[in-house]
Formats: structure tokens, sequence, C-alpha cells
């Protein structure tokens, strides 16, 4: 998947069907940044300081929501998280690998 980054570009979005955009610099509570989804410029302003490579919520995720990012699950919501929030190890669990999870699924006990 080849992505072009936009000049003065933020954060980038990997996928339409991603959930979050990842920061590609610095950013601080405040902020406004675009990013581009779907071929649709979309403004933000964000909630809380976002560490360049981490994620920043693009839209409002109840918790319980199985987030995307690259177009597959990367884990899912431990508290809600609204648009402009970062997204990380305070509001997420990983799922990726997890036996116990695979296990629930199929209706197993651990």
């Amino acid at each position: 998947m080849t992505k072009a980054i936009e000049a003065g570009a933020s954060a980038i979005v990997m996928d339409a069907r991603d959930h979050v955009a990842t920061a590609i610099k610095d950013l601080q509570a405040g902020d406004h940044i675009t990013f581009m989804k779907k071929d649709q410029a979309t403004e933000l302003v964000l909630l809380d300081p976002i560490p360049f490579g981490h994620k920043v919520a693009i839209e409002d995720m109840p918790a319980g929501t199985e987030i995307r990012k690259y177009g597959e699950v990367i884990g899912r919501t431990t508290a809600d998280i609204f648009a402009g929030q970062h997204v990380h190890v305070h509001n997420v669990e990983g799922i990726r690998g997890r036996g116990d999870q695979a296990n629930a699924k199929q209706g197993g006990t651990q």
C-alpha cells in the first residue's frame, strides 16, 4: 500500500476503515489537524497531546469498540474515547494473539 503524505500534514489515516490517525510529528492539545479519509479532508481539534507515532481518535468510540488501524482490528477500547483523544495503552487493550480472547470467541474456557 502506497500512501502519499500531503505537504504540511500532521497525521495520516492509512485505510478508509480506520478509527485512528497516526501523528507524524509531536502534537499538542488544542492543535487543529487535518487528515484525509476517503479523499475527504477533515479537520479535528486535539483534546490531548499526541506524541510522534502515536494514534489519535478520528471519531467517537464507545467502550468495547474494536479499533481499526491499517484496516485491521488492533485492539478494543476500555473506556469511551472521543475524537481528538490520544489512543494508547491507557484506553485500549490489545486483542491480537491473545489465546484467552480466541478461546472466549469459540465458547471455550481459560
